[in-house]
């Protein structure tokens, strides 16, 4: 494994511990989710350059598009959030409630 790949799985695994172990608030869920979905932007980038595809060229600039929809569904939710209960913190949401 090289260290172009080493890199790429540790920063990928890194964002998805970190999304899973640490729950205390919304914004760093959503920075979890945004550098897991960037590691795999840069990862299909790399991949679609090593091809030498035209067909597939499209695909990573598809994955940015949905990144940047994730992002701002999750910066409208995080403002949702801290204007009904006044912070962003996960363990005083109730979905019950909501």
């Amino acid at each position: 494994m090289s260290l172009m790949h080493f890199s790429l799985n540790s920063a990928f695994i890194l964002g998805l511990m970190g999304l899973a172990l640490n729950r205390y608030h919304l914004l760093s869920a959503l920075l979890c989710l945004e550098s897991m979905l960037l590691t795999l932007f840069i990862t299909i980038a790399i991949w679609t350059l090593t091809l030498n595809s035209t067909s597939s060229s499209i695909i990573p600039m598809i994955l940015l598009t949905f990144s940047a929809c994730e992002a701002s569904a999750g910066l409208a939710i995080l403002v949702a959030t801290s204007r009904s209960h006044g912070s962003d913190n996960l363990q005083n949401l109730n979905l019950l409630q909501c």
